[in-house]
């Protein structure tokens, strides 16, 4: 059924290929009783295929990676059976998903908007045309689910517009300079190993630290942390171990101690690398008072909950924390559940608010909404911080960077703690 459901949407999308989906925002009767919290979706706002916009009303253009070009033949047959679904298209469609929800609610709160979607994979003749077109020269505000390349092109493209791209996923700057008109919503690495640094002062600024990397690995994390330290007044008391990728405990030993509370840090994004590492420590670890890893950003993939991760209290930081107990998190979840027999994954949620946040800010901000990131309204499951960055050599404007992180601690698979 789920599959099914997801066929189905996903060949409406199809439709019209890399010609725009639009969802017209037309607004419904205010509620009488006054409020003002975003409207619980229901079910998804279908989006319905035109090539119409209203000039009246601003336009935002949504990018992400659906592949409609290799799961649909050029006559638009489907290419698999009614019962498969391709896996590389599930994080895109997800979070067009999560953009209906931020149409069904901005259209119960009476916000005028027409809202595109786009498939980011889709072949570059017909993503260069729709560049040139005229239609597209009309978009308010770009916002994408992107890899790197794709994120300069549009970048690049939202500087000749002079509107502001939304990079909603990608944790980089891609080598993006002197661009003001991009914002990063993911942090970069930097300024997680920046907030680490932060995290282990605050929490543990008179205790040894041993800091395991992995051999061979870059020293980005590393110099990232030297170069933060050159300039705080509370330097740690850091110690740097180096691992083969197959390590054994035996060369954890000489640094972890059988009497008292270890803290470590993992600095390293190799998974696999982390998961060995937490499962050793947890090996050494005492029960009553457990040892202590802090690790890196990607760690939100691992399954904690397995016995061998056991006896361990791990933190890792993280740009996006969807609380359980939120009233509308919780509708999210229910609508998934009852509708596509499943749970939704972060991306839904990225798309629900990013779409929900900017498009209330752009209909109050309009052409200056790139000069007003740093407004908190509209904030459905968690917070930005957007803070421009600043190019050190030449003194001007790279582009803008959420700063905003939570430090997730779970202990035995379970969220004990959220910083």
């Amino acid at each position: 059924m789920t599959k099914k459901w997801f066929v189905l949407l996903f060949s409406c999308l199809a439709m019209a290929w890399v010609a725009p989906v639009v969802a017209q925002i037309t607004p419904t009767p205010p509620p009488t009783t006054g409020q003002t919290q975003p409207a619980q979706p229901l079910q998804p706002v279908p989006a319905t295929v035109t090539p119409q916009t209203d000039s009246g009303r601003q336009q935002i253009a949504i990018f992400t990676p659906l592949f409609l070009d290799s799961a649909f033949d050029i006559t638009g047959n489907y290419r698999y059976d009614a019962k498969t679904f391709p896996k590389q298209s599930s994080p895109g469609l997800e979070f067009w998903e999560g953009a209906e929800l931020a149409i069904d609610s901005l259209q119960k709160e009476g916000i005028k908007l027409d809202i595109h979607v786009y498939d980011i994979k889709a072949p570059q003749p017909q993503m260069d045309s729709l560049f040139a077109s005229e239609e597209f020269k009309e978009m308010d505000l770009i916002i994408g689910q992107v890899t790197a390349n794709e994120a300069v092109k549009l970048a690049s493209v939202a500087a000749t517009l002079d509107i502001p791209f939304i990079n909603a996923n990608y944790p980089n700057d891609a080598g993006i300079q002197n661009n003001p008109h991009y914002v990063i919503l993911s942090p970069t690495l930097l300024t997680h190993c920046i907030g680490i640094y932060r995290f282990l002062q605050k929490n543990y600024s008179l205790s040894d630290i041993i800091v395991f990397k992995k051999k061979g690995d870059d020293d980005r994390v590393k110099n990232y942390f030297t170069e933060f330290e050159k300039t705080t007044a509370v330097k740690l008391k850091m110690k740097y171990v180096t691992l083969d990728a197959n390590f054994t405990q035996d060369k954890l030993q000489p640094y972890i101690s059988s009497e008292n509370k270890n803290i470590c840090l993992a600095a390293s994004l190799d998974v696999n690398f982390a998961q060995t590492l937490c499962q050793q420590l947890a090996l050494m670890s005492n029960a009553s008072d457990p040892n202590v890893v802090i690790g890196m950003p990607n760690w939100d993939v691992i399954d904690f909950e397995k016995s061998q991760f056991k006896n361990l209290e791990i933190v890792y930081s993280t740009p996006f924390y969807v609380n359980p107990t939120n009233k509308l998190a919780t509708t999210v979840l229910e609508n998934f559940k009852n509708t596509y027999y499943s749970r939704p994954s972060d991306m839904v949620f990225r798309g629900f608010e990013s779409l929900y946040h900017f498009g209330h800010l752009l209909t109050i901000y309009g052409k200056n909404l790139g000069s007003s990131m740093s407004d908190k309204k509209y904030m459905l499951f968690g917070e930005f911080d957007i803070q421009p960055v600043i190019n050190r050599a030449t003194m001007t404007l790279d582009y803008f960077e959420n700063k905003k992180l939570y430090f997730v601690k779970k202990v035995d698979g379970v969220v004990k703690t959220v910083y």
